[in-house]
């Protein structure tokens, strides 16, 4: 059987394409066909949330999967909204790359060694607000496009620094020397971040089953775990919600925050788990922070 994999153009998309397909490769009479796709997210570089937020990247590929021109999309798991509409599902995540964020910049500069009215590269209302939270005399700056177009935006001197998801830098193989990896106090990652996920039809049963395959259910349940936060706390790209869940031990630990756009409110708890109490642990935790006034918080 041939899947044909809906992905986006990226080198780091078409990285995380070809990471699936090898996977399916491996299974006995399964074939794959990458189906690249310009997204609508892709086509501008205003940022996401003046022009739509996270559905741009994914609508092109759920409309070939409506079609039928592919049977799976591949995505960075954080690029997916919380609420899927219910024609779609995530069958499929992977191993977890790393969840952290990093701070590029020419000088080698950390969190506190940033000069005073530094600017910052970076779109995501979650780094802004963390940043704020913690330096509030540092300035950001909207910025799009792939890891080169943003580095090179960094080189030509139109921040001071600039924020990427480790992850990337991994998959894509890029070294830089002068790099700050932020512990999870100074910058908890935004749900999902690190995760590859596959979506198909959830009325596809034949290739549900086949994703089931090559899915690793951990990965799926800590990850589903971060979305289900999300979506219980009704977050959007606008929305400063960073949460991480991650097993040692056998024991889950759950790092949760909510910020105000401005970073001077924040919510925060840090709890542990189990897999089997998960959910149930994720639910009572968005609500605890729903009555605290999270909604309220992350317009302010």
């Amino acid at each position: 059987m041939k899947i044909k994999i809906a992905t986006r153009q990226s080198e780091l998309a078409l990285f995380q394409a070809n990471y699936v397909a090898e996977k399916l490769n491996q299974l006995e009479g399964v074939t794959t066909e990458l189906i690249p796709l310009l997204s609508e997210g892709d086509q501008t570089n205003k940022p996401l949330h003046e022009i739509g937020g996270k559905g741009l990247f994914v609508n092109k590929l759920e409309s070939a999967l409506i079609s039928g021109d592919a049977d799976i999309a591949v995505h960075s798991l954080k690029d997916v909204p919380a609420l899927l509409d219910s024609k779609f599902e995530i069958a499929s995540i992977f191993q977890r790359e790393s969840a952290s964020d990093i701070l590029l910049s020419k000088e080698g500069w950390t969190l506190d060694t940033l000069p005073i009215n530094s600017v910052i590269g970076t779109s995501s209302p979650r780094r802004k607000s963390q940043i704020l939270n913690l330096r509030p005399d540092l300035n950001t700056i909207p910025v799009r496009g792939n890891i080169a177009t943003r580095v090179k935006k960094l080189n030509d001197g139109a921040f001071d620094a600039l924020i990427v998801a480790k992850a990337a830098l991994n998959r894509l193989n890029l070294n830089f020397t002068n790099t700050y990896e932020f512990s999870l106090e100074e910058m908890l990652p935004a749900a999902s971040q690190g995760f590859i996920g596959v979506e198909c039809i959830k009325s596809n049963t034949k290739i549900h089953n086949i994703l089931k395959q090559i899915n690793n259910d951990t990965a799926y349940l800590l990850a589903e775990a971060e979305r289900a936060f999300v979506a219980k706390l009704n977050g959007s790209c606008l929305s400063p919600i960073a949460i991480y869940c991650f097993e040692e031990k056998e024991v889950v630990h759950i790092i949760a925050k909510v910020l105000s756009q401005d970073g001077q409110k924040k919510l925060y708890k840090r709890i542990k788990s189990s897999k089997s109490e998960l959910k149930e642990d994720i639910s009572s935790l968005a609500n605890e922070f729903l009555s605290r006034g999270s909604n309220t918080i992350i317009l302010e």
